[in-house]
């Protein structure tokens, strides 16, 4: 499944915008992300499994917040980082 990455997190997979990963829930995606580009999941997941507040995820535009959630090899998964600023 392609997998994309926004602009802060693409110095970690080369300034690639879409990777392609098999996982069969986001837990397996993130585990592959970091497995290929060391460091990714520590910014988009915590240390107890959980999405950072600040990251979202989408599959097949619709946000999720369980990475427990079944991922067939078609859908598309999008990580988004909210911005901040005044």
């Amino acid at each position: 499944m392609n997998v994309r990455i926004p602009t802060p997190l693409r110095s970690y997979t080369d300034g690639e915008a879409v990777v392609s990963v098999d996982g069969a829930d986001l837990t397996a995606v993130f585990a592959e992300l970091d497995r290929r580009f060391a460091g990714i999941r520590f910014r988009v997941v915590d240390e107890r499994g959980r999405l950072r507040p600040h990251m979202k995820v989408f599959v097949n535009d619709e946000a999720v917040r369980d990475l427990s959630v079944a991922l067939a090899p078609t859908d598309e998964v999008t990580i988004m980082q909210a911005l901040s600023g005044g």
